[in-house]
């Protein structure tokens, strides 16, 4: 008999249509906070409005930025009667949480059985409870939220009681509830933090940073900060409006105070505090948490915003996932049609497509070390793979550090095929020949990335009508003194700070109508972010609209 079960993962009471998709969805690049629509043009949902529905789907992926964007449609009124999902999950979660906790705004979250869920799928409208589900006719039971009993320690304890202030207990609370829902038994020691709660997602994020910083909220671990919004030094010269430069530099500032370090950069694997191997790691940012546990070895959770402060608060997360040695084995195995000839935007496009192979579980790629990827490579598969793939990481034979024995015995097999990769990069190039905007550096670009790109310019200057727009962190452009330089003599803009997936008009530039970019993540999110035509492309591509204002749509000669 099929199971027909829920657990109830925050109570409440809900009722609504069934907005059902078999889909993952990042609500960051996914759905607009304005208005509770979907702006994800390549999901399923696209174009349907989730306020007061009951929203339904596997898990989310992508931007741990996601809580925020769901703390925000709480607060505004905007967000869904409830959430239902079949498979774990973290990021919606810890925002209904924070909601609930912080601001008495109570948003039902629920994960059902498999059975339960595709049943619930076909109603048209249903019924939350605390004990049942009731929807055309169907009743599933709900059992309470998971009460597991936490080993903590005396220093855990003490913080809840509120040794060390409001901020922290308050902090450890959240920690300890989503150590719970996630099926920890204790919690473990981290040494070091990465905040993506900086992005200016929403004016929930505001809120939530300066009521800690208000409770005097202080990081116990060093921490770096995501890229932010804004361009923190230049944004009033830039025309930004103060309506939203104001905030999202406040933001940014409420972080500061709280002593995380100002790196404003979503590649923090660049920075000189790269994690070591076998280090416990407290990281959010989809792409960097996904390189520091697939490259570098190191352990983190994909951490939501806002947790990602309590637990630098505490300097405790939740021993779950993939923090434990027997969650990074991999479950399916992906052969990849290897094409001869490869250039540097094989890479995102594979991670896209691993992505969408394994949206649910952590895969080992097989076909890949012959191309002997380099650390840019890989950071371009990773960034593209965490916009498909809710994992927080995934092995590469001969490539990565844990691929050696990664997949169990029971994985299963897929292959990516040069069929799938004409397919995506079709996709990725339905728009003109004409472009007014070439975006690199998404995630931040590296030392190496800038040199290249100078070097293909090779001293000639862009187009009178492109823009050209790199972004990247403060300490690799101290570090890329005459490299950025020579970008700059080219007619290159480099822009610190902020990252494409935070640009804003007036410094995304406003008579664009096509972009190119060489990342596979942008080209995922940047149509639903700048409501623009986005293409995908090489370097080599990118310079040719650089510096001719054309690219015509066309497959790269290894897919020819």
């Amino acid at each position: 008999m099929a199971d027909l079960s829920a657990r109830s993962l925050l109570s409440g009471a809900a009722a609504g249509p069934v907005i059902a998709t078999g889909e993952a969805l990042s609500f960051w690049g996914g759905v607009d906070p304005a208005t509770g629509r979907v702006i994800d043009v390549h999901h399923p949902l696209h174009g349907v409005t989730i306020t007061g529905g009951i929203l339904m789907m596997p898990s989310s992926r992508g931007s741990c930025t996601g809580s925020g964007v769901l703390l925000d449609l709480a607060l505004t009124g905007r967000a869904p009667a409830a959430l239902v999902f079949s498979e774990a999950e973290d990021v919606l979660t810890l925002g209904a949480l924070i909601a609930a906790e912080m601001f008495g705004k109570s948003l039902p979250v629920l994960r059902l059985s498999q059975a339960a869920f595709d049943a619930l799928c076909r109603a048209g409208t249903a019924r939350i409870g605390e004990t049942a589900i009731e929807a055309d006719g169907l009743t599933i039971p709900v059992a309470p939220p998971a009460t597991a009993a936490l080993d903590l320690t005396e220093d855990d304890r003490a913080m809840l009681d509120g040794r060390d202030g409001i901020a922290v207990a308050l902090a450890m609370r959240i920690t300890t509830a989503m150590a719970a829902q996630q099926g920890a038994r204790e919690l473990v020691d981290v040494v070091q933090g990465h905040i993506d709660g900086c992005i200016y997602a929403s004016p929930a994020n505001l809120t939530f940073a300066e009521t800690m910083a208000e409770m005097g909220a202080k990081v116990r671990v060093p921490t770096t900060m995501n890229a932010i919004s804004v361009d923190r030094a230049n944004w009033q010269a830039q025309g930004v409006p103060p309506s939203f430069g104001d905030p999202a530099a406040r933001l940014a500032d409420a972080y500061v105070r709280m002593g995380c370090r100002p790196t404003f950069t979503c590649s923090p694997y660049l920075l000189d505090s790269a994690p070591k191997t076998g280090e416990a790691i407290a990281w959010a940012e989809s792409n960097a948490v996904i390189f520091a546990n697939t490259v570098l070895g190191a352990r983190t959770a994909k951490h939501p915003d806002f947790l990602d402060l309590c637990i630098a608060l505490t300097g405790r997360a939740p021993l779950s996932g993939v923090y434990l040695d027997e969650h990074r084995k991999a479950r399916r195995v992906i052969d990849v049609d290897l094409p001869e000839g490869i250039d540097d935007a094989f890479w995102p496009l594979i991670g896209y497509l691993a992505g969408r192979a394994a949206p649910d579980r952590i895969p080992l790629l097989r076909g890949l070390a012959a191309a002997r990827p380099t650390r840019d490579d890989l950071k371009a598969l990773c960034a593209a793979f965490g916009t498909t793939s809710a994992a927080p990481m995934l092995h590469i034979e001969g490539v990565t550090p844990e691929a050696d024995g990664a997949a169990l015995p029971a994985a299963d097999r897929v292959t990516i095929t040069r069929a799938d990769m004409v397919e995506v990069w079709t996709m990725f190039n339905e728009g003109p020949a004409e472009v007014e905007l070439v975006a690199i550096g998404s995630p931040h670009a590296s030392l190496s990335e800038c040199a290249a790109l100078a070097d293909a310019l090779a001293g000639r200057r862009c187009h009178a009508d492109v823009a050209v727009i790199v972004t990247a962190g403060l300490d690799v452009m101290a570090e890329a003194g005459d490299t950025v330089a020579r970008l700059r003599a080219g007619g290159v803009q480099v822009l610190p700070d902020l990252c494409w997936c935070s640009i804003s008009e007036p410094v995304f530039p406003p008579k664009t109508r096509t972009l190119l970019t060489n990342s596979g993540k942008y080209a995922h999110y940047g149509p639903g972010l700048s409501g623009r035509t986005v293409r995908f492309g090489n370097l080599s591509d990118c310079i040719e609209a650089a510096l001719t204002g054309r690219v015509p749509p066309r497959l790269p000669a290894w897919l020819s």
